[in-house]
């Protein structure tokens, strides 16, 4: 819980990279209008005589900040990586500032593994010509060491693992990291776990990923909540944002997005991936406490919901045990596809672009809900304002998260 001394937090910077758009403006468009980019996925070894359904990311082009000697020695995790940092840097206005109070949380581990196993394959029998950069990339700390690097952060940088719930789980450390002094400024970012078809034979296989029952018609395959889910359906993604203390600057033409106003995260004291009721509820209720709000004070949920059997099914029944059930909720994986650890980051960022919107985006695929209780948003939803929000992420091993995010207004 916080102290009466405890600072008040504010985002004050995003960044997003994803397959509906790259960059907040592009990203927001898209997903106001429920645009998805579902198809078989093409990157080189995302499959091996397979066709596993998800969303990718359109070629990045130029990357600013980034020499191209450098662009020809990073994975595609970290260009991406990059790529959004840059944006949040710029929007948060961060250039001259002091790097030394400036840190990093990198939510993600496993990050490059279709890059790691496309290297192993090409040199395969001639051992030797593997690039020395191998030996860095197989850290999930290279994405840190890169990003440091190129925007001149000294003051502290890790990566912290939370399966799905790496990204918000990154909020939290940068949160932590803020509020204890460490850092004047911290930048939360759920970084792209990039699969190779190893990840995805392994998540059908264990009944995580979607089966091939829309193998025929890939828009209809990413369906949270919905009675013919069977899945969650794969979609890349980067996301990053600039935490500091409310009033440690005087805004100019930036402005910050909303208050950090609570969060918790704990374990169920379980390795599988089946969800806990018990640890969701006490995430949830966890976070509100911290944040001093009652459940009737949050008009938007913004929930986990990656499409799977069990995990949907719990989620709501976490939700009508903390009298949640009259606030809006919608499904940014019904559009964006599931991050994985990702996923948590870009769904604060999209919770902060309905914020700032002063709307809800639509849901994607939800036509027979499992959930007819609930205030679903079906379509594009202009609201009066948004003063509290909820986010909910969850993650294999047990791993609940949740954060409160209210309005400055």
């Amino acid at each position: 819980m916080p102290s009466s001394s405890s600072p008040e937090l504010i985002v004050s910077g995003l960044g997003v990279t994803a397959a509906i758009g790259r960059g907040k403006q592009a990203f927001g468009a898209a997903l106001f209008s429920g645009e998805h980019r579902f198809a078989v996925m093409q990157r080189p070894g995302r499959q091996q005589d397979t066709q596993f359904i998800g969303a990718e990311i359109e070629p990045l082009g130029q990357i600013d900040r980034l020499p191209e000697n450098l662009l020809r020695s990073t994975s595609f995790t970290a260009q991406v990586a990059l790529a959004t940092l840059g944006e949040a840097w710029v929007d948060a206005e961060l250039d001259g500032a002091d790097g030394r109070k400036i840190g990093l949380v990198v939510g993600g581990s496993n990050l490059q593994q279709r890059e790691l196993m496309l290297a192993q394959t090409r040199c395969a029998g001639q051992l030797q010509y593997l690039r020395p950069s191998y030996g860095v990339s197989v850290f999930d700390t290279d994405i840190c060491g890169l990003c440091t690097s190129v925007f001149g952060i000294q003051g502290l940088a890790f990566t912290v693992g939370g399966a799905s719930a790496s990204g918000q789980l990154a909020v939290i450390e940068a949160a932590e990291a803020v509020r204890s002094g460490r850092v004047d400024v911290c930048i939360a970012m759920g970084a792209l776990m990039d699969l190779s078809y190893w990840e995805c034979q392994g998540f059908r296989a264990m009944g995580a990923m979607g089966s091939t029952r829309y193998a025929q018609a890939p828009d209809l395959a990413c369906r949270p909540f919905d009675a013919e889910r069977d899945g969650f359906i794969f979609g890349e993604g980067c996301a990053a944002l600039v935490l500091e203390r409310a009033g440690r600057r005087k805004p100019g033409r930036w402005r910050p997005y909303a208050k950090l106003s609570g969060w918790s995260m704990n374990m169920d004291a379980n390795r599988n991936p089946d969800p806990s009721l018990a640890g969701e509820v006490a995430a949830i209720q966890g976070a509100l406490a911290f944040a001093g709000l009652a459940p009737a004070d949050i008009g938007y949920i913004n929930p986990h919901g990656s499409g799977s059997l069990v995990g949907d099914v719990t989620e709501l029944q976490a939700l009508r045990q903390c009298n949640l059930r009259h606030a809006a909720i919608n499904s940014t994986k019904s559009i964006t596809g599931h991050g994985l650890t990702a996923a948590g980051a870009v769904e604060v960022v999209a919770t902060l672009l309905q914020f700032e919107a002063r709307a809800l985006h639509p849901s994607r695929n939800l036509v027979n809900s499992i959930g007819d209780d609930f205030d679903w948003v079906l379509e594009r939803r202009p609201v009066a304002t948004l003063n509290h929000s909820l986010n909910l992420s969850y993650g294999f091993g047990g791993i609940n998260t949740a954060l409160c995010l209210s309005s400055l207004n």
